[in-house]
């Protein structure tokens, strides 16, 4: 059951990059010794991205091959819970793999910033979950994006919860050339993909004048971005790869839960290298900002055990967003983001977050998470790490999701039955339906879906006895508080507005 949901999953993906060219011809764009050779891949990259149409947005999209040799690294001490990790070269070898670079086709609406992304193989296929989530503020504000196919499973195919969709399955013809060695040499081929984002392929940051992959674009500011799956790697790099590789500006970890990944290269769906501990902490002395975005889910746990575990109060370095009512994944993640253009009217917007039972083909006991924070709240962070790598001005410290004790905790629970404490917003404050990260069915994916309920006409009337007009009134004064607390962005306000209107009538 679980590879078929996944298999639909992958179908209802892929609705973007059906048609894939072939490569006519390739002009290598560097290729000094002791650096990556770099070749641009003519075509259409096979890549998610949506059924929109990039170029209508103003953004081009271009994919390089990228080819040199990687270093695997070893702890030099035991790894603890502290992720105070030392390591050191463990060996080499080469590899071939392909960077995807979305930027705006006119360089003066570049805002300087680029978002590197480790893509998430958990399903068998390289997927962009930030992109998905986000595309719409990294759209609206002018940033360059950079998909990085950093680990084997994504090129080769390998161990996942899915079918193998990998790019030398899917398009053995364009991808034949890319050869991976291996998840122990993924953390140095993502710095390596950091670097020539900057420029250079040498150590150190630094930005540079550009090695072709943007264009005429000059990056100021360099971002990595990892979600799920790719979050546990992006942990063990900053615990244990950035202090020796120094290349990105600051992290956006996503939906991590209580462990991070190997350094060894075994699967991060499979068995785990038993030197990892169960718990691992950021360490205390972070090198650049680093923002980690947990929703319900991750931090209870499902298939995994909670990020709760992992709690840590922030840092000058560290700001950790919890934030109530959102699942791993969600209706965001599946209707919305595919058409979610930015000019959509807001009747079809609204309709496609209508709550569903189905989750890719089977059967739910309750709706799977339609709440639509994840998204804004999202879109926040990403504002807030590049201003905080910018400006060096952190992010308001925001409070934690309050638990129950045990050795199980759950959200503690307001009489609306949403979980309390954490970021709040006005679908949490003024809702309109119940939405949580606990599953709604069994099996690992409605795990990570959670669930939703709309409240009946009796529970409205009980709440706003003012009917929508109250509904609406009281909903714009709590998105306002989120909106000066800078965890929702001022440029979403009124969509938001209009589509709590319009969700308000399916709720009736």
């Amino acid at each position: 059951m679980i590879r078929t949901t996944l298999a639909r999953l992958t179908s209802i993906l892929t609705m973007a990059s059906a048609a894939i060219a072939l490569a006519a011809s390739a002009s290598p764009t560097s290729s000094r010794p002791g650096q990556p050779s770099v070749t641009l891949e003519p075509g259409k990259p096979t890549l998610i991205t949506g059924a929109y149409d990039l170029a209508s947005l103003g953004y081009l999209q271009e994919e390089y091959f990228v080819s040199g040799e990687a270093t695997s690294y070893t702890s030099v001490n035991p790894m603890r819970e502290d992720g105070r990790w030392t390591v050191s070269s463990s060996g080499k070898a080469e590899y071939t793999t392909r960077l995807v670079v979305m930027r705006p086709s006119d360089p003066a609406k570049f805002n300087g910033t680029v978002l590197v992304e480790w893509l998430n193989v958990s399903g068998g296929l390289d997927a962009p979950a930030d992109w998905f989530m986000a595309h719409r503020e990294l759209i609206r504000a002018g940033y360059a994006y950079v998909a990085v196919s950093a680990q084997r499973v994504g090129v080769e195919g390998g161990a996942s919860l899915g079918y193998d969709m990998s790019l030398k399955k899917i398009a053995p013809e364009r991808y034949r050339s890319l050869h991976h060695p291996g998840d122990a040499f993924a953390y140095d081929i993502f710095s390596q993909a950091g670097r020539l984002v900057r420029g250079s392929a040498s150590s150190g940051a630094g930005a540079g004048a550009g090695a072709g992959i943007l264009g005429p674009l000059i990056a100021k500011h360099v971002l990595a971005a990892g979600e799920s799956q790719s979050a546990h790697f992006m942990t063990t790099y900053v615990n244990a790869v950035d202090p020796v590789a120094r290349v990105f500006d600051g992290f956006l970890i996503h939906s991590r839960f209580s462990g991070s990944a190997p350094l060894d290269g075994s699967s991060i769906i499979g068995r785990v290298d038993p030197r990892m501990p169960a718990v691992v902490k950021f360490r205390s002395d972070l090198r650049v900002p680093v923002l980690t975005f947990i929703t319900e889910t991750d931090l209870v746990g499902g298939a995994r055990s909670g990020y709760w575990a992992a709690r840590q109060p922030d840092t000058a370095r560290l700001r950790v967003w919890e934030v109530p009512g959102t699942a791993h994944a969600d209706i965001y993640t599946l209707q919305v983001a595919p058409i979610d253009s930015g000019l959509l009217l807001i009747d079809r917007l609204a309709a496609a977050y209508t709550p569903t039972t189905n989750l890719m083909g089977a059967k739910l006991t309750k709706p799977f998470n339609f709440a639509p924070q994840h998204h804004y709240v999202l879109q926040a962070a990403i504002v807030a790490l590049d201003r905080w790598v910018s400006t060096g001005k952190a992010p308001s410290k925001a409070p934690r999701m309050a638990l129950t004790q045990g050795t199980t905790p759950q959200p503690v629970l307001d009489a609306n039955a949403l979980a309390t404490g954490g970021i709040r917003t006005p679908w949490i404050d003024v809702p309109s339906a119940r939405t949580s990260g606990a599953s709604g069915g069994i099996g690992i994916m409605a795990s990570l879906f959670g669930s939703g309920e709309l409240f009946d006409a009796q529970t409205l009337v009980r709440l706003y006895p003012g009917g929508k007009a109250e509904y609406l009134k009281r909903f714009s004064v709590a998105l306002d508080r989120s909106i000066q607390a800078r965890f929702i962005l001022p440029a979403d306000r009124q969509e938001i507005l209009d589509l709590a209107a319009a969700r308000y009538r399916s709720a009736r």
